[in-house]
């Protein structure tokens, strides 16, 4: 028997921004917290940031993750944000389970923090920080077969009212963003 869960692709803005009034995130901002008045409260999360590529899938499972702030230039703001949620060790190995009834090869990492693209998006939609979360990071490889059975494997998934989100942008690759040459 498998469970539904809500799954969703977020932006999840320029850096720290969308936390630091920046007026051209407002939209956005105001996207994620209508999104998450949308779902019933979540169990746990899920997500996939686009910030996190490992060789081979990895998931974070230590119970009380730190934050990393993974950008630089920003007000000294942006190094004082806070989101105390638990991480989810049970999560974590039903995940790590999923992808190796998939063939999957995959690491547990409980020494990994959370990055921005996590942490970002979930400050405005769950402010509270009272819901446990897991990450899990993506293939270096960015092969598309590969994390298409990620995603398969991820279905599979018996968890009540888990919510798994990607984050980051539909285009990632900000060097070749800004210099189009």
């Amino acid at each position: 028997m498998t469970t539904k869960h809500n799954v969703f692709f977020i932006s999840h803005g320029g850096g720290p921004m969308p936390l630091l009034g920046d007026a051209s995130h407002t939209e956005m901002v105001n996207a994620l917290e209508k999104l998450a008045k949308s779902i019933e409260k979540p169990s746990a999360i899920l997500l996939i940031s686009a910030h996190w590529e490992e060789a081979v899938p990895t998931i974070t499972s230590s119970e009380l993750p730190e934050l990393i702030y993974d950008y630089y230039g920003f007000p000294e703001a942006a190094y004082n944000i806070q989101y105390p949620c638990a991480g989810s060790p049970k999560l974590a190995s039903q995940v790590a389970t999923a992808l190796a009834q998939a063939g999957i090869e995959h690491q547990l990492d409980a020494q990994r923090s959370f990055d921005h693209g996590m942490f970002i998006p979930l400050k405005i939609m769950f402010p509270e920080a009272d819901i446990p979360c897991v990450q899990l990071s993506l293939a270096k490889s960015l092969e598309p077969s590969l994390h298409l059975n990620i995603g398969k494997a991820i279905q599979s998934l018996e968890y009540d009212n888990l919510l798994v989100i990607g984050s980051g942008f539909s285009f990632h690759n900000m060097r070749a963003f800004f210099f189009a040459r």
